[in-house]
């Protein structure tokens, strides 16, 4: 029976030899992010930009919504991937970092089909209640993924999918012995969204973990 791969450093390096190459703007934020010491965990893995690329690609997808921009890797991303005349809008609070992604979206020319946000995502998803869309990405604070879920659920179209990241949680889901209230958190938001016969689910193994539900 196969098994899953750690993925070193090296064969990090080998995937990306051998996919597509990343736009040189994405580079630049990842190269950026390494100089932010411990927050740059924040950002998204490489592999989840390929796998962002192929499914918008793939689903035809032209309209997302993204719950936690940080300093915009996974809005550009999708960006990237969208139509041009599709549409992202990027929620988050941070008006720092938010200010440095912009500055990435107009530097990639990708700032026309990017609409930013800035204020805390419950608020933004009350005001976004009778829009539809294709996609929603959720990667902001851990602790209020359901209520994200929840609202995303009504802001997609049927057949369309919500995608969450860090649903492994740096591998502590399964350390039984570990308790504390992220950790808790984020089996419990697995169970409710494995139990959840409104979606159908699958987690995969990249990055931190992501769920991809396509809404029934």
């Amino acid at each position: 029976m196969g098994a899953n791969l750690e993925i070193t450093e090296k064969l990090q390096s080998y995937i990306k030899d051998f996919s597509f190459e990343l736009n040189p703007i994405q580079q630049e934020i990842i190269d950026y992010n390494k100089t932010l010491g411990e927050i740059k965990r924040m950002q998204i893995d490489p592999t989840q930009c390929y796998f962002l690329h192929l499914i918008i690609k793939v689903a035809n997808i032209k309209s997302v919504l993204e719950i936690g921009t940080f300093t915009g890797l996974s809005a550009l991303s999708i960006s990237l991937a969208l139509p041009n005349d599709g549409k992202l809008i990027a929620l988050d609070k941070n008006e720092e970092t938010n200010k440095v992604a912009v500055d990435f979206f107009k530097k990639a020319n990708q700032d026309h089909k990017i609409k930013t946000i800035i204020k805390p995502a419950i608020d933004s998803l009350e005001e976004l209640k009778n829009e539809k869309f294709d996609m929603v990405f959720i990667d902001a604070d851990k602790m209020n993924y359901k209520r994200y879920y929840e609202n995303s659920l009504h802001l997609t179209r049927k057949g369309g999918l919500i995608i969450i990241d860090n649903v492994l949680w740096h591998g502590e889901v399964v350390d039984e012995k570990n308790n504390d209230k992220f950790t808790v958190n984020i089996r419990e938001f697995n169970k409710f969204v494995s139990d959840d016969h409104r979606v159908e689910q699958i987690i995969f193994p990249l990055g931190d973990g992501m769920t991809v539900c396509r809404v029934l």
